[in-house]
């Protein structure tokens, strides 16, 4: 149904899981959204949307990032085409990728086979990657988009992000790629003196060529951020980091979105994202879908703990980009913003943060990054 004034235009439609949306747009192009089931009615006064089924972002390079994702990570090279393009039949827009992952050409088949049938088109897609370490290098972070775009069979990213703040030594691309952890010396690390503010302006470049349409970081922290914004052309307009509720960061996450940055949470339910990698961490830690808090939680709003911890990301407006290969847990992770948690609920997971982190590089050779 479909009302319009003079200066206003109501959308009222079903919406995911029995819900009823309320769109309003102001004829100054401010838009907001009403969710109502019986007895619960909520408003999401901060999103717009990129499409019929998913809230998005508005970012400071003036695009807009859907707030749920599908995230490549660990997504196996056999299934990831059909992965990825049963994502986008469940509504899913937002890929979140990266060169280090190895399966952007399979990522690339998935999006390629979606937009061929019809189910979408590309500039309803936002498609992201990552600048992997080996590449800090000014003229080689070029080389490194291209070999990604390459592979996705795009034309341009949406997102492109420095991965770790870590210049590996290069290793040219017939020899290895992705090149993980190899510097060209068998197991050894071997690092190059890239400043970071270098890589940056490469990237700055690309935008203006039009193959990337925003940039930002991944896994900086607070000081990296501010030296890095304060010779930047273009500001960062995302972050992504490890975020959930063992590992809460209220401080960078308070410093970043004051300074108009949009985050990305990647590990969203904790421990879980590391058990298949055999962490000892991660099986050492109890797991946060069985912890009695987040259970009790989703008791008492009908839902999963994963989407209540989905949930406590997107409240806040910190995006999340989860995974599945089970066609109802993917429509379950993308239906995170239909229901509120209480401050009661929010103030039960604050008191979860331990500060454990799963991802860090001093793991790796002692890197000194979140020290």
């Amino acid at each position: 149904m479909l009302i319009k004034s003079n200066y206003n235009c109501i959308n009222i439609k079903r919406f995911l899981l029995n819900q009823t949306r309320v769109s309003v747009t102001a004829s100054n192009s401010f838009s907001f959204y009403f969710y109502f089931k019986p007895y619960k009615f909520n408003c999401y006064k901060s999103y717009s949307t990129m499409s019929t089924t998913t809230p998005t972002i508005k970012l400071n390079s003036g695009y807009e990032m859907p707030i749920v994702g599908f995230g490549c990570w660990k997504v196996t090279n056999a299934t990831a085409a059909d992965q990825i393009y049963n994502a986008i039949k469940t509504g899913y827009r937002l890929f979140d990728g990266a060169e280090d992952y190895g399966n952007e050409k399979e990522v690339g088949e998935g999006i390629n086979r979606a937009i061929k049938d019809g189910l979408v088109k590309r500039e309803e897609l936002f498609i992201v990657s990552k600048l992997w370490n080996n590449y800090h290098s000014p003229e080689n972070v070029e080389k490194a988009l291209n070999k990604t775009l390459t592979d996705l069979n795009l034309d341009y990213l949406d997102l492109f992000l420095i991965h770790f703040p870590i210049a590996f030594k290069f290793v040219p691309l017939e020899e290895k790629y992705p090149p993980g952890f190899y510097c060209g010396d068998g197991d050894k690390f071997h690092y190059e003196n890239v400043p970071l503010l270098d890589t940056w302006k490469a990237l700055e470049k690309l935008v203006n060529l039009g193959k990337i349409k925003s940039i930002g970081i991944s896994n900086f922290n607070g000081g990296l951020i501010y030296d890095l914004i304060r010779g930047a052309t273009i500001k960062p307009a995302v972050l992504q980091i490890e975020h959930h509720p063992y590992l809460q960061q209220p401080r960078l996450i308070e410093f970043v979105q004051n300074q108009g940055i949009a985050i990305t949470a990647y590990s969203s339910f904790g421990p879980q994202s590391f058990l298949e990698l055999q962490s000892k961490r991660a099986l050492d830690t109890p797991t946060l879908f069985e912890h009695e808090t987040i259970k009790s939680i989703a008791d008492k709003h009908g839902k999963s703990p994963a989407q209540v911890l989905l949930r406590w990301a997107t409240q806040r407006n910190i995006a999340v980009i989860p995974k599945s290969n089970n066609p109802d847990r993917l429509a379950q992770n993308l239906a995170v913003v239909d229901f509120d948690l209480t401050e009661e609920d929010l103030q039960a997971i604050s008191k979860l943060d331990i500060g454990l982190r799963f991802n860090d590089p001093w793991d790796w050779d002692k890197i000194p990054i979140f020290v």
